[in-house]
């Protein structure tokens, strides 16, 4: 007989982190345990408060009735919990983790097994200018051969300044870079400001408007001189015959997958198929996990052999983060077997 029980979990920022939705102190998390015969799995529920289409105020309630019905297994339980794509992927990972001879093996790949690292991106926090230019500065003397900015919380022209800086300092051999604009623009100026971050030799831009006007970022995606990549649009969209109209509503150029925002594994792998059906590019992101969901979402990326840069090095942000194998060395997330974890299956 399978049992489950859930435990709410506060992770606190090193450094209060500045997004265009205002700045984040602390990110809330759930840890979903399972137990069948004395083994134990465990799961990370990512919710992002304001952000998650499962922000909602029956959320822990969803979780109760998780717990009180786990015997449903995890197929018809991820029916179940469909509008909850936090829970989706704690379940995933929560079963993945029982069935496995090792808790926090889910995906068996060389990256899991230590021999290879994922290639990621070094995220740049908002801030003022000279906040920005010192972790852009870090992240290259780290290794990082890709960097995210975050933009539209400072005005536009310092954050020009600021990319153009870097340019004057690293070419685009030297340094991908991308921005993020998580729905900043207005509908009307944005085709002008894609056309002065063109200059920069930008790889491509996030979610340039508020995610819900497709027309508009239809319009913008035909008409860009620089590829945009939709995140923030896919977030509540459930249903395969509406991923589908959407993606072929907008045509975007890339596609930006959170596990935690969207489905969890089977939603995104949804995903990644019709965007491939429409030669549409991907990459995956994390959202804020643990390094527990963190872990299940780079092994889980790692077995899609992606040539590109991830966005999944959020694990050193937070002052209380689950002890773990997982490590960033010049650009590269990797496991090492030499460390080890320290989490209290409760």
């Amino acid at each position: 007989m399978i049992s489950a029980k859930y435990h709410k979990y506060l992770l606190n920022f090193k450094v209060p982190s500045g997004t265009s939705r205002g700045i984040l102190k602390t990110k809330e998390t759930w840890f979903l345990t399972l137990e069948k015969n004395g083994k134990k799995g465990v799961g990370e529920c990512g919710i992002f408060r304001g952000l998650s289409i499962d922000d909602r105020p029956d959320y822990e309630e969803k979780l109760q009735w998780v717990c009180q019905n786990i015997h449903l297994g995890l197929e018809l339980l991820l029916i179940e919990t469909i509008q909850f794509p936090s829970i989706q992927i704690g379940l995933e990972q929560a079963f993945l983790s029982l069935a496995s001879t090792n808790t926090f093996h889910l995906f068996p790949s060389d990256f899991s097994s230590s021999k290879a690292g994922i290639n990621i991106n070094g995220l740049i926090w908002m801030g003022n200018k000279q906040f920005m230019k010192d972790q852009i500065k870090q992240k290259i003397q780290q290794g990082f051969r890709c960097i995210k900015m975050k933009i539209g919380a400072i005005d536009f022209q310092t954050e020009i300044e600021l990319l153009q800086s870097i340019r004057k300092e690293f070419s685009i051999e030297d340094i991908e870079l991308r921005v993020d604009a998580n729905g900043a623009f207005n509908p009307k100026e944005a085709l002008e400001k894609l056309k002065v971050l063109s200059e920069y030799n930008l790889h491509s831009i996030e979610q340039p408007i508020k995610q819900g006007q497709l027309q508009e970022m239809a319009i913008l995606c035909d008409k860009t001189p620089l590829p945009i990549a939709l995140d923030e649009e896919l977030i509540g969209v459930f249903d395969v015959t509406n991923k589908r109209k959407l993606l072929q509503t907008i045509n975007p150029q890339y596609i930006i997958l959170k596990p935690s925002l969207v489905g969890g594994f089977q939603g995104s792998e949804e995903w990644i198929q019709l965007a491939k059906n429409k030669n549409i590019g991907w990459w995956i992101t994390s959202a804020l996990e643990s390094n527990v969901g963190l872990n299940a979402i780079a092994q889980w990326t790692a077995t899609l052999e992606s040539e590109m840069p991830q966005g999944l090095g959020t694990g050193s942000l937070f002052t209380n983060n689950i002890e773990s194998p997982l490590e960033v060395k010049n650009g590269y997330l990797h496991y090492k077997k030499n460390k080890s974890w320290n989490f209290n299956l409760i």
